[in-house]
């Protein structure tokens, strides 16, 4: 369970006697820059998905799976769990009033882990079944990438602010240490390091003007 019985900050003094300063908030600045990255694996996804489909372009089915397994790998595994975990956790208890926004997007996060195993099979379909198989993957592509936007913005745009809002600094220690490996082994900088190394794996592979690999 949580405690929310901290004292209210404005009240509060440091071991100097002055009031402490504003919560650094570092699990933000980390949802937003894995968002950021994430839309880069998106848009490169749905990039190379429309290139075959309005100018034949052959697929490139090792920078596809690679964008695949890091959004499985990352996101789905890593990411949601931290947001629901601890962000999406602390705000229902300080922020009554935004349940039926944490309830949405913790029902966005298990779509999203069934959404990945469909764009799985999709691209396994394709990879051994041919040119018949492409609509659906490209289908299945679009889909996954518009639901992921949507729920990115909804973050950024709905939860962020009220979490800034109603969040406290007891609250901010907690979370940000989850989310900078403080409390957390698995999630500390060797993970970090690893999705890393992935995402500069995508970017050699990809062609111009997603990467740098071979056109």
């Amino acid at each position: 369970m949580i405690s929310v019985n901290a004292g209210k900050v404005g009240l509060a003094q440091d071991d100097t006697g002055q009031a402490p300063g504003p919560p650094i908030m570092h699990a933000l600045q980390i949802i937003e820059d894995e968002h950021r990255a994430l839309a880069a694996v998106l848009h490169g996804m749905r990039y190379l998905v429309r290139e075959t489909l309005e100018h034949g372009t052959p697929p490139k089915f090792d920078v596809l799976g690679a964008m695949i397994y890091y959004i499985d790998a990352f996101p789905e595994r890593v990411h949601h769990p931290r947001e629901s975990d601890y962000l999406f956790r602390f705000l229902r208890a300080r922020c009554p009033s935004a349940a039926s926004l944490i309830d949405q997007l913790e029902v966005e996060h298990r779509d999203g882990a069934q959404r990945i195993r469909s764009l799985e099979q999709a691209l396994a379909r394709y990879r051994h079944g041919g040119a018949p198989e492409f609509p659906a993957f490209a289908a299945a592509v679009e889909a996954y990438v518009a639901s992921q936007y949507d729920h990115m913005r909804r973050e950024e745009r709905e939860l962020l602010p009220l979490a800034r809002q109603h969040l406290e600094p007891s609250d901010w220690e907690v979370i940000d240490a989850a989310f900078t490996g403080g409390s957390v082994p698995s999630f500390g900088s060797d993970s970090a390091q690893d999705f890393q190394k992935l995402f500069g794996l995508i970017v050699r592979l990809a062609p111009p003007p997603i990467g740098v690999g071979p056109s």
